[in-house]
């Protein structure tokens, strides 16, 4: 006899179009769905593969979370090549015309336009009269060393992501050019930080309670 499971019945958020707010990973995986019907390990395969874990944050956990979630809410379907028995890993799942619909909703949402992101290292920059005296120039250092690194993969990947659709017309060029831009500043604005270093100092006035 199988034990009934009681389903709880999922929180949504206001805002939006239809009073729900998907979460950016739920809006990843149905974006991916729309392009064709995928298995959770397919998934998980294609975020890596595309690296698309670099600009949305998407871990394999929520992956099956956001699976189980869209399911419920109607977004998406087991297709009829998938078997329920086969588990999450092996489900063939679709999107719905819903589905579609919904995500084409939430893609006119304002905060896209408007959300300020908070970089960890201008929080450490802020912090950073705090530290260790030899540690600002250490941390700037592994941070311009890294920006390098990103920058040559970037770089590359552009090249072959060009060779791929054939065109530099094309939503993923654009992004990679954003990045790769992006960096080159940050290594500009960093090298000005490295040599202005040695003359830093306190605010030379302070505010009164």
């Amino acid at each position: 006899m199988k034990r009934a499971v009681k389903k709880k019945k999922r929180r949504t958020e206001s805002g939006g179009p239809g009073g729900l707010r998907l979460t950016i990973a739920d809006l990843v995986i149905l974006s991916l769905l729309a392009e064709r019907p995928m298995h959770g390990y397919d998934v998980n395969a294609t975020l890596e593969d595309r690296k698309i874990r670099d600009w949305a944050a998407v871990s394999r956990p929520q992956i099956y979370y956001s699976l189980d979630k869209l399911t419920e809410l109607g977004f998406i379907r087991v297709t009829m090549e998938g078997s329920p028995s086969a588990g999450p890993e092996r489900r063939v799942l679709d999107t719905t015309e819903s589905g579609r619909q919904r995500l084409a909703d939430a893609l006119e949402d304002a905060h896209w336009t408007t959300t300020q992101v908070h970089q960890p290292f201008l929080t450490w920059l802020a912090l950073s009269w705090q530290a260790r005296p030899k540690t600002f120039q250490k941390q700037l250092r592994q941070r311009h060393k890294f920006l390098e690194q990103k920058l040559a993969e970037e770089q590359s990947t552009l090249e072959e992501v060009l060779k791929e659709v054939g065109h530099p017309y094309h939503e993923a060029v654009w992004m990679l050019k954003l990045a790769i831009a992006q960096m080159e500043l940050e290594l500009k604005w960093l090298e000005g930080i490295e040599r202005e270093s040695p003359k830093r100092a306190p605010a030379q006035t302070r505010r009164r309670d």
